[in-house]
């Protein structure tokens, strides 16, 4: 059982404070969804857990198994088993694909396998999430729509096989079938591996899709409504300005 702890915490850019004060416990099997308008800190939240340099941690701590990470690397917080699949997938031009999915199996899943070896398997997985061969020899993320894009990091949640994954807004850009795809492979890895997720999402479509076991509901930097996927029935249906009014 793992288990990702967010005690207190406070995040600020450029001195301005951003989340003030999230707590937040995830657990092996648990689905946890991350909802709120615009601005609400649920990005920033996501890459402050992840270490990313631009987010400076002024208070509070981010427990993984009871273990201290707040001020690990990004790639050590990887190889402990945290992922995040990203909101909108910078592309890298010039590094193929394939090319960074041997490294990330390498390093991060700390295997020491052949490249040959880790492209065979990652040409069967492809093909489980729907993505052409064609693409693997392609930029990272060059010219991808944003379909491929959340496929690729579906792929490489089953090549990485993360212990807790943060998912930004995995049905942005998605078609219906796309999102049937994505949230087949998400079920699978819980039910299967029993991947802990925090999906962050605005709007309810993926959760008919992957239940949620808690909603939460981010608002200027805090956390203001919790509950189950009836909360998140009332947000479909009158939107944040009833929660907000309701928790203010």
């Amino acid at each position: 059982m793992t288990t990702l702890k967010i005690e207190d915490l406070h995040v600020e850019v450029e001195g301005r404070e951003i989340l003030r004060g999230i707590n937040l416990e995830i657990k092996s099997g648990e689905v946890h969804a991350l909802m709120g308008p615009n601005g609400s800190g649920k990005t920033s939240l996501s890459l402050a857990i992840m270490g990313h340099p631009k987010y400076k941690i002024t208070k509070g701590k981010i427990l993984l198994d009871g273990e201290d990470i707040t001020k690990l690397e990004t790639h050590e917080k990887a190889k402990r088993g945290l992922f995040l699949a990203f909101q909108n997938p910078i592309e890298i031009t010039g590094v193929r694909l394939s090319t960074l999915l041997v490294t990330e199996y390498n390093k991060v899943g700390g295997a020491n396998a052949s490249a040959m070896e880790v492209i065979s398997k990652i040409r069967n997985i492809s093909k489980e999430v729907g993505l052409a061969d064609s693409l693997l020899n392609r930029g990272v993320f060059e010219g991808f729509s944003g379909g491929e894009k959340k496929r690729v990091e579906i792929l490489q949640m089953l090549i990485l096989k993360p212990k807790i994954a943060i998912l930004d807004e995995p049905d942005s850009g998605v078609d219906v079938d796309g999102l049937r795809t994505i949230s087949y492979f998400i079920n699978k890895l819980k039910d299967e591996m029993n991947v802990g997720y925090l999906i962050i999402t605005h709007y309810r479509r993926i959760l008919d899709y992957v239940k949620a076991d808690k909603v939460h509901v981010l608002y200027r930097g805090k956390i203001i409504a919790e509950g189950g996927m009836e909360l998140a029935k009332l947000i479909d249906e009158k939107g944040y300005e009833a929660i907000i009014e309701r928790n203010s």
